[in-house]
């Protein structure tokens, strides 16, 4: 069944690709509005470069965690310390009803902390309730796990999780990115051109 499914998906990519946006489009997305939920021990890259790739296309993107506004979140790149980061907002002072799509960065800390927080949970839950994009890359992922987003989904991640995912009743595959329906997941910080371009293409499809 799962092998029929797998046919299925690859069967509907080349379609999915006719919709897909490249880096280098000007389009009407300047009105758009991205939470990045976070926290103590986030990949840095897989904050700051779909960060700054949104300011490029004039989408404006806002730090949320569950720490408090104006706190430092600590990253790190790869085992090294990275840059830190002020947290912009508190998420319990949030509303999903004010942002266009969720970026959930990875880094092996930080979703395991988040997974802890149940306000982070529910904020994530509330995105896939609306049918709103959700994007996680690496270990990311864990944290749709408890928000109970991923069954029947095609997701793909940090090779580690996907007996979680899987065990969660989603159908993991080893690509550079994947998107199945609002949830786009990718894998390392090697994929993240990809998997910033699938969340421009999942933007200007809500426009």
């Amino acid at each position: 069944m799962v092998s029929l499914l797998l046919q299925e998906y690859e069967a509907d990519i080349g379609y999915r690709k006719e919709f897909a946006m490249s880096a280098d489009q000007t389009l009407n997305v300047q009105s758009k509005h991205v939470a990045i939920l976070m926290t103590d021990g986030v990949e840095q890259s897989e904050y700051t470069e779909p960060r700054n790739f949104l300011a490029t296309q004039g989408i404006k993107a806002t730090l949320i965690s569950p720490k408090l506004k104006g706190e430092e979140i600590q990253s790190f790149s790869h085992q090294s310390l990275g840059e830190r980061f002020k947290v912009e907002l508190n998420v319990r002072d949030t509303n999903p009803d004010h942002f266009d799509a969720l970026i959930l960065p990875g880094g092996v800390a930080n979703p395991d902390k988040l997974r802890l927080s149940a306000e982070s949970i529910g904020f994530i839950r509330e995105f896939a309730r609306q049918n709103k994009p959700i994007a996680a890359i690496c270990h990311g992922p864990w944290t749709l796990i408890d928000a109970k987003v991923v069954e029947g989904k095609f997701v793909t991640s940090w090779p580690s999780l996907q007996t979680d995912l899987r065990n969660a009743g989603a159908i993991w595959t080893d690509k550079p990115v994947v998107t199945d329906g609002n949830l786009i997941t990718s894998r390392k910080p090697d994929d993240i051109p990809e998997f910033n371009n699938a969340i421009l293409a999942q933007l200007n499809q809500a426009i």
